[in-house]
């Protein structure tokens, strides 16, 4: 157990539990309320949240965090924007909780439904961005459930500001304060002890890189939900249309290079290297982006350095990408199912036939025809946040968002039926 003080886990974690058996019975009006208080509470302190944001860039530029993980800290006024404007959108989606799934009547007149409820309390263990704080929140306060909280510590003077204003508008809505509670500790053994907490929290979602993933993975007694590590793919076909490939590649590599979604492997069918590599390399070179390739993107262009097996498998989250040759439509998809993460994936062409083998042989959890990765999100798939970018496939797939921080329960109706 950890040795700081200063903060009780274990008294925490009973706390929001607590709140989440009242959320569970919370009406949607109450909870709509609640998340557009947040949204209010947000914008009259953004000054104090933006100056805590501040302190927590200060530090981690002194500690060397790179640019693209300080740019994945930073708040400012667009992003807030955004943040509040994901919480009043969270608010008016469809309530999922008492939702009746299926139904039926059996022979000896039981009625049977499944009906969706919460979770109950979920453990959110996540780097960096703070914007997750609110989002994670939303989400469970929309779906019925209560939700602990743990960022990573270059994000904590952050992250409380943000928490502050959460639970004080729960508050003002008449919901537990609770049900948004805060790992106050930059303590990392609180990370194992969450995931330990089996009959307490109800479910363990990471959002990391590989290493925290794993760390959760290998301590939890919890049922985990894994998210996120994203070697995303841009397959240009034969058929591609030059521009749109080439801007698509920049989109989804440039636009923000340190997200899960930003693609991190670029494969191209020989047929069109010769023309298409240099000019690919010449419009990511521009962008400051340096390329990894193989011994046939090296031939064709001077901006590549060697590419290593291990690039192959590498989430940069950074200006770095790698460039492949490959046969055909056959070797891309052998390639991404072997090197990818199963996260996020695109083909660019002009081939329907080959689009619908790609669509249909690529195991991961979007798979895009002739647009970018990035818009693997919660938000840009109409869920107004989400909760992470699930790779695995039970209980969730892809963006998650309501209904996957929902579970059902069957109710069964009788006038006095007893089994013979």
């Amino acid at each position: 157990m950890s040795n700081d003080a200063a903060f009780d886990l274990i008294a925490s974690a009973q706390a929001a539990k607590r709140a989440a058996a009242f959320m569970s019975t919370a009406t949607i009006e109450q909870k709509s309320a609640a998340l557009r208080m947040m949204a209010k509470r947000l914008q009259a302190n953004s000054k104090q949240i933006f100056d805590a944001n501040a302190k927590d860039i200060d530090d981690a530029r002194r500690h060397g965090l790179s640019e693209a993980k300080v740019e994945r800290l930073t708040l400012n006024e667009k992003r807030m924007k955004e943040i509040c404007l994901g919480l009043v959108q969270v608010a008016d989606l469809r309530d999922p909780i008492g939702e009746i799934i299926d139904g039926w009547v059996r022979p000896n007149g039981l009625s049977v439904s499944r009906v969706r409820v919460p979770i109950g309390l979920i453990g959110i263990i996540y780097e960096s961005r703070p914007n997750v704080t609110v989002d994670a929140a939303a989400l469970c306060i929309k779906s019925g459930n209560a939700v602990l909280l743990r960022g990573g510590s270059e994000s904590l003077r952050s992250n409380k500001a943000l928490v502050s204003c959460l639970r004080e508008a729960l508050t003002d809505s008449g919901l537990p304060a609770d049900a948004v509670s805060f790992v106050e500790s930059p303590d990392r053994s609180f990370v194992a002890e969450m995931a330990k907490l089996k009959g307490v929290i109800d479910c363990i979602i990471p959002r990391g890189g590989t290493a925290l993933i794993n760390a959760v993975i290998e301590t939890a007694t919890v049922p985990v939900i894994e998210t996120g590590t994203g070697n995303c793919h841009i397959y240009v076909d034969d058929s591609a249309d030059f521009t749109a490939a080439t801007d698509i590649i920049i989109n989804a590599k440039v636009q923000r290079p340190s997200v899960c979604n930003a693609a991190e492997t670029v494969l191209v069918h020989r047929a069109i290297a010769e023309r298409f590599v240099p000019l690919a390399a010449a419009a990511l070179h521009e962008c400051k982006v340096e390329i990894r390739g193989d011994s046939s993107v090296q031939k064709l262009t001077s901006y590549a350095v060697e590419a290593t097996e291990q690039d192959w498998y590498e989430e940069y989250s950074d200006l770095i990408i790698a460039i492949k040759v490959v046969d055909n439509v056959t070797a891309a998809v052998d390639h991404i199912n072997k090197y990818g993460t199963h996260h996020s994936d695109s083909i660019i062409t002009s081939s329907y036939e080959n689009s619908q083998y790609f669509v249909g042989a690529v195991d991961s959890a979007a798979v895009y025809v002739n647009a970018s990765t990035r818009f693997t999100d919660g938000y840009e798939f109409g869920f107004g946040a989400e909760i992470g970018i699930s790779n695995q496939k039970l209980h969730a797939r892809g963006p998650m968002g309501l209904t996957e921080l929902t579970t059902y329960k069957y109710i069964v109706r009788g006038s006095g039926q007893i089994r013979e």
